[in-house]
């Protein structure tokens, strides 16, 4: 485990063997969560990325926007 402190402004610099074992680059956007007196910070994903990492879904049976109440 890998120790870093806090500023005086709440800002928290990403230890190097952190840095190294996850994708994160300078400027890229990350969410900060709280649960259960834990803080995660989980590197954003763009959407762009995504693409093509699912399978073709079939359209069929799925309803239409004019079929909705």
């Amino acid at each position: 485990m890998t120790e870093t402190t806090v500023s005086p402004k709440f800002q928290v610099v990403i230890p190097k063997e952190v840095r190294s074992q996850i994708p994160v680059r300078p400027g890229q956007q990350v969410s900060v969560v709280a649960k259960n007196g834990v803080i995660y910070v989980i590197p954003a994903v763009p959407l762009k990325s995504l693409k093509g990492t699912l399978p073709k879904l079939p359209s069929a049976g799925f309803r239409d926007k004019k079929d909705r109440l």
